[in-house]
């Protein structure tokens, strides 16, 4: 499974959705201009990478499912 470069991709991109979401975070807890300037754009992009991730995973499940390697 860690030679299948789908699951390799969708580890990455619940990587970076990981580093989103603390950037997210560690801005939303320090407050201040940084926090009012880019919270919600932080967050948008965490959504769209957290949709990208589940569509990667259910794509790898579907194919190994199916007896894809």
């Amino acid at each position: 499974m860690i030679h299948d470069p789908l699951f390799l991709l969708a580890a990455v991109a619940c990587l970076v959705v990981v580093v989103i979401l603390m950037l997210g975070i560690g801005s939303f807890a320090k407050g201040g201009e940084f926090h009012r300037k880019n919270s919600n754009r932080l967050m948008r992009y965490r959504l769209a990478a957290q949709a990208v991730a589940v569509l990667l995973i259910v794509g790898f499940a579907w194919l190994r499912a199916r007896g894809g390697n």
